[in-house]
């Protein structure tokens, strides 16, 4: 019987490669942030947590999800970051093996208050009694 090749992504899948690029990128630029390379006042003193990068398929653009440990102004955090995109995309460049860097965007990340909001409304008393409803239901 002949060997069959493996099967390949469906079509439209996305590729592992951009989510393996992404989480190296993310480990470079959590370390450069970690040391505090960056002499920008507005980032003087703060830690930041990179959450995630998500790249294109393409590899030439990626988004970073970053947010200051602790809150603080997650505006000027990412404001300050992207006018250090320059700098910290020539470190990517130096840290990651690729062709060409990725131009690199900030965004502050949402997930942490979509996360506080989605528990708030499971301690609503009416979500509650609700959820308990279902449960019983399903008990039964």
């Amino acid at each position: 019987m002949p060997r069959r090749k493996p099967s390949s992504p469906k079509p439209g899948a996305p590729s592992t490669r951009p989510l393996r690029v992404g989480e190296e990128i993310r480990h470079v630029l959590a370390s450069i942030l970690g040391r505090g390379e960056l002499r920008d006042p507005a980032l003087a003193g703060q830690s930041i947590t990179v959450s995630e990068v998500r790249i294109a398929p393409d590899l030439m653009r990626a988004t970073v999800f970053v947010t200051p440990l602790g809150g603080g102004d997650v505006a000027g955090v990412v404001a300050a970051l992207n006018r250090a995109a320059p700098f910290l995309r020539g470190q990517v460049a130096k840290a990651v093996k690729l062709r060409r860097a990725p131009e690199l965007g900030f965004a502050p990340d949402t997930s942490f208050d979509y996360a506080r909001r989605i528990e708030e409304a499971l301690r609503d008393p009416a979500v509650r009694r609700d959820v308990e409803a279902d449960r019983d239901d399903a008990e039964t």
